[in-house]
């Protein structure tokens, strides 16, 4: 199989309209719809997982059910919000030969801009956690010997840990340096946030403020 790593097709459906650049890091979402799904269906899935027991005893209700809603959070989210919230997008196609080609399209350049950083951190909190939330589900049922429902937590392992994948692969770029940009990646925002908390002006005390009264 090969893959390939090229600017996305077409996304002139998500130009930013002449005078509305300052407000792309405003608190103001641009895709609120495209949030809510790109979580409401991984959520549900996880809370039918850890309450479904208590309103139903059948577990091929539950089973059928769960497998219903990572399969509709799976296709969302590689397909529709990982394209509008950053940018990216991985799929597949078998050329006339036969041949498998995987594809992690990437935005460049000006376009690039057009992500809203709060969207961003949305999309890539809600893609690393939920695979977690899982990795622990599944080691609970091994440690239960809960197999039936290690199948179940298996599947959602298995189709978050793609889109986790496939989402990595586009924003690092190929095998050889994704550890290496990974790496950078997590560095810059552990160093980002220390800056943050250390430019923020310091809050003067209670008792300074009295004793200033006092005076």
């Amino acid at each position: 199989m090969a893959s390939a790593k090229v600017p996305l097709l077409n996304d002139t459906d998500d130009t930013i309209a002449f005078g509305e650049e300052e407000n792309l890091n405003s608190n103001t979402f641009r895709h609120p719809y495209v949030i809510f799904f790109h979580l409401v269906f991984r959520g549900l899935a996880l809370v039918t997982y850890i309450f479904g027991s208590f309103f139903s005893d059948s577990f091929i209700g539950i089973f059928v059910f769960l497998i219903l809603l990572l399969s509709m959070d799976f296709w969302t989210v590689k397909n529709v919000t990982g394209r509008l919230l950053v940018g990216l997008r991985w799929w597949n196609y078998v050329d006339d030969n036969g041949k498998s080609h995987w594809v992690f399209e990437s935005r460049k350049g000006i376009s690039q801009n057009r992500i809203h950083p709060g969207e961003s951190r949305y999309f890539w909190t809600g893609l690393i956690v939920f695979p977690v939330l899982w990795v622990i589900f599944w080691l609970v049922c091994l440690f239960g010997l809960k197999f039936k429902w290690m199948l179940v937590v298996s599947i959602a392992i298995v189709l978050h840990g793609a889109n986790l994948y496939g989402y990595v692969k586009c924003r690092f770029g190929s095998e050889k340096s994704m550890s290496t940009n990974v790496t950078e990646f997590f560095r810059r925002q552990v160093i980002q946030n220390v800056a943050n908390i250390m430019s923020k002006p310091a809050q003067p005390s209670a008792n300074a403020a009295n004793a200033t009264n006092i005076i």
